[in-house]
């Protein structure tokens, strides 16, 4: 295994806390920048991008999958976990990003996808030229099928893209693949396996990377028994640990050795999981010391725009973070979920599950029962709600220019398998796919792509990117990209301990506030009418203040206010 560097990266100092209360912006790499003008995003568009992500204030990057992939599912579906893809660029000029990144004062984080590879990974092929029973196949999870010849799966499990989760190689044995065809799940028993994903880890290290996304980090371990359950017994299971695919103990068997790995670096390499689990018990294990140290908690995504709602979600995660030693984090949008502009555009859910896109197949359109004005108003309001509280606030690209989902894309050109898996009369996963969140981003007013690139853009851009462009709203008083850029000004200068009161006075009906350490205090109106301002100077409001008729200033609905008082 390569030695770890004992040194910090150039520019940044050797904090281990740096991540505690970090402002991390997710970069979609395809849909970012396009730097050689081929209708894709690339490394060298992200370099080209620095001095903007520099203007935002934000403390890391989180990069989504860069590596060699057929995009069977948005670069998920990894062919080779320590190279770059050539449509995408190279190590050198990786290293190359990684130095500009930290010479700006920014770190970054990588995905690393171990759940599964690619089909094309040439363990898989390998494991396909080999035969049954081979040391080959058992790094990734065969079995022989069921009936007289074994033409029927072993199990009538359903993968998380609908359909099948099992598909059957031509000398008749059958793989598992919980997402997609082209994703084969590895079998983590097998000791090439583990010992593969740290030398992934510790190469990805060595090249000044500061932290890794976990993707699908409660999936790895699996214990299957010799006769299978039923799709129907399977999904009756507690997830309490002793669950077959989902969630189970011994996972953190493997995480307690990456963590090893990972404190052998000054600073030590940070890690989140993305942990889908049925209880903040569960969740806190991913974000143990021994382990990965921090884990997603989605639940402000899933959560209508209610004060009630909101103060229950931060409450709990932050009693969960104080148990674990670890700090929580924050996020309204990412790779896979609707754009909460529009999100909170859209009627309540009142508890339903969220699927994306799926509000809008039951409202009849794209633009039904969308109120665009409404949606932006509130996610910018929910934005600084989020930036004041203590913990890590993970950004989505885009996010800082208000940007809603883009629904209107011809089938013909989606290309997430979430949408193409599904039937239409039920969308499954995630109603009209994960591409609406996807689409390149809009840096100009004009061109063929609004600035992504020179060849165009390998999503379509609807004409109302023009407003919502870089070029639009820098410098523009009041836009959505100056508010971030203040927002997270203003909260490097503020955040200290991560604690936070709330505010009794304050916090009652639709208004919700609280107190963070030297006076910095936060307030969101939830509701629409407007209500008293609370005293105290202002620092920064999501929508412009109000006064009353007799000259009283007043929080207007659907806004956050930042205010400092003496202490």
């Amino acid at each position: 295994m390569t030695t770890a560097p004992t040194t910090a990266p150039s520019a940044l100092q050797a904090d281990p806390d740096w991540w505690r209360q970090a402002a991390v912006y997710q970069i979609y790499p395809r849909s970012f920048a396009d730097g050689n003008g081929d209708g894709i995003g690339d490394l060298r568009g992200i370099i080209s991008r620095v001095p903007y992500l520099r203007s935002l204030g934000i403390d890391a990057v989180w990069l989504s999958p860069f590596y060699p992939s057929a995009l069977a599912d948005g670069g998920y579906d990894v062919d080779d976990y320590r190279d770059v893809d050539p449509r995408i660029g190279t190590l050198e000029e990786f290293d190359e990003m990684v130095a500009a990144l930290h010479a700006a004062g920014i770190r970054l984080i990588v995905d690393v996808v171990p759940n599964h590879s690619s089909d094309r990974h040439e363990w898989f092929q390998e494991a396909l030229a080999s035969p049954k029973g081979s040391d080959a196949r058992a790094r990734y999870i065969f079995r022989d099928g069921r009936g007289e010849n074994g033409q029927e799966p072993p199990a009538d499990w359903t993968s998380i893209f609908s359909g099948p989760a099992w598909t059957q190689v031509p000398d008749g044995q059958w793989y598992l693949h919980s997402f997609a065809t082209e994703q084969p799940d590895f079998n983590w028993k097998h000791p090439e396996v583990r010992e593969d994903f740290l030398r992934t880890v510790a190469f990805w290290s060595d090249r000044g990377v500061d932290g890794f996304r976990i993707d699908v980090a409660h999936g790895l371990a699996k214990d299957l028994p010799e006769e299978l359950p039923s799709a129907a017994e399977l999904s009756a299971m507690p997830k309490d640990g002793t669950h077959p695919l989902w969630d189970r103990d011994d996972v953190h068997e493997i995480y307690a050795e990456w963590r090893e790995l990972f404190d052998r670096y000054d600073p030590p390499r940070i890690a989140v999981a993305e942990a889908w689990v049925d209880s903040p018990e569960r969740r806190a294990r991913y974000a143990s010391p021994e382990g990965l140290g921090q884990a997603f908690n989605f639940d402000l995504m899933e959560a209508d725009f209610d004060a009630a709602h909101f103060r229950e979600i931060v409450t709990d995660n932050l009693a969960q973070s104080a148990l674990t030693g670890s700090s929580t984090t924050w996020v309204f949008s990412n790779h896979d979920g609707v754009r909460h502009a529009t999100r909170y555009g859209l009627p309540p859910r009142a508890g339903r599950p969220v699927k994306q896109g799926a509000e809008w197949v039951l409202a009849g359109g794209p633009e039904s029962g969308i109120d665009r004005e409404l949606g932006l108003r509130r996610a910018r309001a929910a934005t600084l709600f989020e930036l004041a509280l203590p913990g890590s606030a993970y950004l989505y690209q885009g996010e800082e220019l208000g940007l809603h989902e883009v629904a209107e894309i011809p089938d013909a050109q989606r290309q997430d398998p979430a949408f193409w898996r599904t039937t239409t009369e039920d969308r499954g996963f995630d109603g009209l796919g994960r591409d609406g969140c996807r689409v390149p981003l809009p840096w100009t007013r004009t061109g063929p792509s609004f600035g992504f690139g020179a060849a165009g853009a390998h999503l379509p851009q609807p004409a109302w990117f023009a407003e919502v462009s870089v070029e639009a709203e820098d410098g523009a008083a009041g836009s959505t990209l100056e508010m971030y850029r203040a927002a997270l000004r203003l909260r490097a200068e503020l955040q200290g301990e991560e604690v936070l009161e709330w505010d009794e006075q304050i916090s009652t009906g639709d208004t919700l506030g609280f107190v963070r350490p030297d006076g910095w205090v936060s307030v969101t109106n939830f509701g629409l009418a407007a209500t008293a301002l609370p005293e105290g100077e202002v620092l920064l409001s999501s929508s412009p203040l109000e006064t009353t008729a007799d000259g009283d200033a007043v929080l207007p609905g659907s806004t956050t206010v930042w205010l400092r008082r003496s202490v």
